[in-house]
């Protein structure tokens, strides 16, 4: 089918009777979205880039529902409720319109659990697959999450097991998110690493971090835990003496000293992490 059939065929899969303040979708120069008030809006983008991110062999929808919960995980990080996005997919010629269509099935089987919109985009083709997902999401006035916010004495914690297989489902922790507004002094997604993620905390915060602890996933080791990144899990400051959610387990604690120097059970550790312009762990 030709682009137009195709964007029409998208439209379809992408209807909800649900708007989330999307006023115009998809089929004009640009979509329309009417915030409520008393909110700040929160917008994201993550590229999902073959060969970089993702390997041919993945089915069409895991790469759809994977580029999607990549932008949703930052969301989630900021305590945010996500209200639509934007999706801009570039395929190849050995991708039929049966691929297209399948990966935005993929997108759209999460953009419903996760009550988004898919509001528009954009389709051209590439040499590879090359995928961007815009999302915007919104949280109350003045309360969403930020990385700047770790002080003196707070307890690190984080919500899951890390060094997971890259190719494994990613749940973005979006309910906790929202649970630790009010709560949280700081909070980042472990996307690339735990400890390049942490220094990043560090750093905007203006402290230093020590661990005693990091949750390995099965299988796993301790270095792809700390510097593999792809976990997606949410890294966070509670206020010293804090419990945190259920589910979630403390590894260390925020301390004075330069800011973004981290050490683990007494030494120094390396704020090493996936870098696409740096060395690769």
């Amino acid at each position: 089918m030709n682009e137009l059939r195709l964007v029409e065929a998208i439209a379809r899969l992408a209807k909800t009777p649900s708007a989330r303040g999307v006023v115009l979708g998809i089929g004009d120069d640009g979509a329309i979205f009417r915030p409520k008030p008393g909110e700040d809006l929160l917008f994201t983008t993550d590229q999902f880039a073959e060969g970089v991110h993702f390997n041919s062999n993945l089915a069409a929808s895991s790469v759809g529902e994977r580029a999607f919960a990549r932008s949703l995980s930052d969301i989630a990080a900021m305590g945010g409720i996500p209200r639509f996005c934007l999706v801009s997919l570039a395929v190849s010629k050995r991708e039929t319109d049966r691929w297209v269509l399948a990966f935005f099935r993929g997108l759209m089987r999460l953009a419903r659990k996760t009550g988004t919109v898919l509001a528009g985009g954009d389709l051209a083709h590439a040499e590879r697959i090359h995928c961007d997902v815009m999302v915007c999401g919104a949280v109350a006035q003045g309360k969403a999450l930020r990385r700047d916010g770790a002080r003196v004495g707070d307890s690190l914690w984080v919500s899951g097991r890390l060094g997971k297989p890259w190719d494994r489902r990613i749940q973005p922790r979006l309910d906790l998110g929202r649970e630790l507004i009010g709560r949280a002094h700081a909070c980042i997604d472990v996307s690339d690493g735990l400890a390049l993620d942490l220094y990043r905390v560090c750093v905007a915060s203006g402290v230093a971090a020590e661990l005693d602890r990091v949750p390995i996933a099965r299988g796993s080791t301790l270095g792809r835990a700390l510097h593999g990144g792809d976990d997606y899990e949410l890294l966070f400051s509670l206020p010293k003496g804090a419990k945190g959610p259920r589910g979630t387990a403390c590894i260390g604690r925020i301390i004075k000293g330069r800011p973004g120097a981290l050490s683990l059970d007494g030494k120094p550790l390396d704020p090493r992490g996936y870098d696409h312009f740096g060395n690769i762990t």
